[in-house]
């Protein structure tokens, strides 16, 4: 991608990514310029006729009836920012800052804000010049926005906080000057147009959705390793099983697998080797296919977030109104956040139980813990302990946070959404699953080893073999394995597996 252009309504979850992760520029279209031109110029009037508008001529939360003349509206812009800058924890990654920063220049590119063009305009230039401000983790409720994170990403459009340039983290005023970026000073609307949306929430839940589809086909790709290492029933993938129950998930992962497995010659036909295979061989498509289903359901909601007006008030521009509501609230994405994080553990909770397959010998008939010299080698016993931690911990982050509220602002706002920590918990999650579906892996292509079933895999197990085996060798003696599982993890993340497997196969849809 050369360039992206945002217009407010078009943002896509790969443009996204792009943009975060790549560093492709952005620039505003011409109908988006003219939008946000539009909408300020409704605020000017509001101001000049000192209209009752929430946040432009009045306090904020609580203080919404202590009227603000027009002499104090830019001390008013101001001061909620540095007064709402009070984020915890670790800061966001840089890709997640970045993907904060993109989603409010969409959001306000809509033309329904009420900023100047030259403030979003000064957003495009520090994401293309790339000064990231550093935005604490924690502190956001969810509603009324993401105050806290969001008042951080303003701090160094006014010359305060911090904000990393070019691999260094700096004083705001200083990483803005070195980028050769004018600092702004806030006017009427502009510090609450900033602010007040569900960007930090979304960001973080939009960046794990476009990976968790990534993880989705790496753990049909695990599962159907493990179904050539335990000589499965290929039975149980018939599509006529599932066209009577035709859930769409279950449909596709089923034929996704006979698709992996195809010209296998390790997989068993029923009544051949054993009548039927446990629940985490047999029952991969309906409890993938469920999670498959999940994960096209939080993507479908996360793209209607990413182009929506999420702000308050929302400015008009055919009636000339600014109008006070609730868009800001995170419910949607907090209910499809905490469904993420829930779906993306059962992935690994059925991983794990494939891999014990593998590991014990009095289910998988393999020598104990998949090494041939046992008791003075102890092989992979405790790589299943390491995945059964991570499947554990995955139960607690897996609690959702929107059955959660607390009031707030003096009980003015008085039910609020936790959909960030909904989406921090989930990106939590994703990577656990991670190191569990690479564990897995390495799990299952020592076990084709030891049954010497390496040249009968199927079209798509085998590329996905020899992906494993580039970075891990099989395993004779005892060695440090966590280098190895970091090695399997890293084709994941970067997503080389998929695209090895993909290139035999064809594209996995979801």
């Amino acid at each position: 991608m050369e360039k992206i252009l945002i217009t407010g309504h078009t943002l896509t979850l790969e443009e996204l990514a792009a943009v975060c992760r790549e560093n492709v520029p952005v620039a505003l279209s011409f109908e988006a310029r003219q939008n946000i031109q539009g909408s300020r110029q409704v605020v000017d009037m509001l101001v000049d006729e000192a209209a009752t508008v929430y946040g432009i001529t009045t306090g904020f939360g609580k203080f919404s009836d202590v009227t603000i003349t027009q002499e104090e509206c830019k001390l008013l812009q101001r001061n909620l920012i540095v007064t709402h800058a009070v984020g915890a924890g670790e800061p966001f990654p840089r890709d997640v800052a970045r993907g904060i920063m993109l989603l409010r220049v969409n959001n306000l590119a809509k033309g329904f804000s009420g900023t100047r063009l030259s403030l979003v305009e000064t957003l495009v230039e520090m994401l293309n010049k790339g000064v990231t401000p550093v935005i604490p983790q924690k502190g956001s409720l969810g509603a009324s926005g993401d105050l806290a994170p969001l008042s951080h990403m303003v701090l160094p459009m006014l010359g305060l906080g911090q904000a990393e340039y070019r691999g260094e983290v700096l004083p705001g005023a200083e990483a803005m000057a070195r980028a050769g970026i004018e600092t702004v000073e806030l006017v009427a609307k502009e510090g609450l147009a900033l602010i007040n949306g569900t960007q930090a929430m979304t960001a973080v839940g939009a960046l794990a959705v476009y990976d968790a589809i990534t993880l989705m086909k790496t753990a049909d790709i695990a599962a159907a390793m493990s179904f050539e290492a335990n000589r499965g029933v290929e039975d149980a993938l018939d599509p006529r099983v599932h066209a009577v129950r035709p859930h769409d998930g279950q449909v596709k992962t089923a034929a996704i697998l006979r698709r992996l497995l195809m010209e296998s010659g390790n997989v068993t036909c029923q009544g051949e080797v054993r009548v039927q295979d446990g629940y985490s061989l047999r029952c991969v498509p309906q409890v993938h296919g469920a999670s498959h289903d999940a994960i096209n359901y939080v993507k479908s909601k996360v793209e209607i977030e990413m182009n929506a007006v999420t702000d308050n008030p929302i400015i008009f521009k055919e009636t000339m109104e600014g109008i006070s509501g609730g868009n800001f609230h995170g419910q949607p994405m907090a209910l499809a956040f905490d469904f993420l994080g829930i779906a993306l553990s059962e992935l690994a909770n059925i991983s794990e139980r494939r891999l014990e397959r593998l590991v014990n010998p009095n289910i998988g008939g393999f020598p104990a813990f998949l090494v041939k010299h046992g008791g003075l080698n102890s092989g992979f016993m405790i790589v299943q302990y390491s995945a059964a931690a991570l499947v554990s911990e995955n139960k607690v982050l897996a609690h959702p946070a929107s059955v959660d509220s607390i009031p707030s602002s003096a009980g003015q706002e008085d039910h609020v959404s936790m959909g960030t920590i909904a989406a921090r918990k989930a990106a939590e999650i994703l990577g656990n699953v991670r190191r569990v579906l690479a564990m897995e892996l390495m799990c299952a292509c020592q076990a084709v080893d030891l049954l010497e079933g390496q040249e009968r895999l199927g079209v798509g197990t085998k590329p996905a073999y020899e992906a494993i085996r580039a970075v891990c060798e099989t395993l004779v003696d005892d060695r440090p394995l966590y280098e190895d599982i970091n090695n399997c993890e890293a084709i994941l993340k970067d997503g080389s597996l998929v695209r090895a497997v993909e290139a035999a196969v064809g594209e996995i849809q979801l």
